[in-house]
């Protein structure tokens, strides 16, 4: 694989790092969770054939310090983060966007709020989860993951959100006993390196470049629970906007995810906008397991 071009961006209350491969219209992938820019690794370097690839760390995470380690997040200014970089790669000139998961919410409202900038959106299973007709019972589970990772710490809010994110839909409270893992539930929403922070925990020796993304992981994984669920999990997208871009916005969920949380916004908006849902292999995160799959069909998705 080669090497991309690396560089720092400052922004409003952060420094991004970025990374561009390619040559061509600009595709900014926007990742979901802990990921980061290395969660492209997988697809980005053949999707660079034909696009200027760009992906970053977004803010609070990996390599994008927060000036205020505190600061609240929020959506928008997320959103305003993808712009800058499109402002910086490729002025003026319209780009195409795929965001997974936390990233798939951000490149809504980046559509939404810059509409003249954006060609196309690919969302890959936002948890938009307001739009949904049980949201009260996903607004109490976030509450819940929010005050018992204050209370008791991450893993047990870990643990409650995985029981949260499962497939039979329950929010409820994890059964007594429950292994609370570092791998539990993350999955779901914290990117590709999610769970590999197990093996370093249990002293199963890694590649050093894998156990350096696992550490990040965990490094990152109090912003992730404490930041970004709550911010990103309560967002109201605008559905009447949305209603007038929805020949720009495509809809997308794992084959393996059906019934999970995470699963269920996309199927829903998509049938309020009249739109088609792509389905894409693997679960919430295919572009990990199966990235040659799902770049070929990311590509086909930005053709069409």
């Amino acid at each position: 694989m080669s090497e991309p071009t690396v560089g720092c961006l400052r922004v409003n209350g952060a420094t991004l790092h970025y990374e561009v491969r390619g040559q061509g219209p600009l595709l900014l992938l926007i990742p979901g969770g802990t990921g980061g820019a290395a969660s492209f690794d997988g697809i980005a370097e053949d999707l660079a054939e034909e696009y200027t690839v760009a992906t970053y760390d977004p803010r609070g995470m990996s390599r994008s310090p927060l000036d205020d380690p505190e600061a609240e997040q929020r959506v928008a200014e997320h959103a305003d983060d993808a712009f800058r970089i499109l402002e910086l790669l490729s002025p003026g000139e319209p780009a195409r966007v795929f965001g997974a998961s936390s990233g798939a919410i951000t490149a809504v409202h980046l559509l939404t709020a810059r509409t003249g900038r954006i060609t196309r959106v690919v969302a890959h299973e936002p948890p938009m989860v307001e739009v949904l007709p049980d949201s009260p019972e996903h607004r109490a589970l976030i509450g819940r993951v929010t005050a018992t990772f204050r209370a008791e710490g991450l893993m047990p809010a870990m643990a409650v959100f995985a029981a949260g994110l499962k497939k039979d839909g329950d929010t409820g409270e994890p059964e007594a006993g429950a292994d609370a893992g570092p791998g539990d539930g993350i999955d779901a929403d914290a990117g590709p390196e999610a769970g590999a922070g197990t093996e370093v925990e249990a002293g199963i020796e890694l590649p050093p470049q894998a156990a350096a993304r696992a550490q990040q992981t965990m490094a990152d994984l109090p912003y992730f629970v404490g930041r970004i669920v709550p911010a990103f999990m309560s967002y109201v997208p605008d559905i009447r906007r949305l209603e007038a871009l929805s020949d720009r916005l495509v809809l997308a969920v794992g084959e393996d995810s059906r019934g999970e949380l995470s699963y269920r916004p996309a199927p829903f908006l998509a049938e309020r906008l009249g739109s088609e849902l792509l389905h894409f292999p693997g679960g919430h995160t295919g572009l990990t397991t199966h990235p040659a799959e799902f770049g070929e069909l990311l590509r086909k998705a930005f053709s069409a």
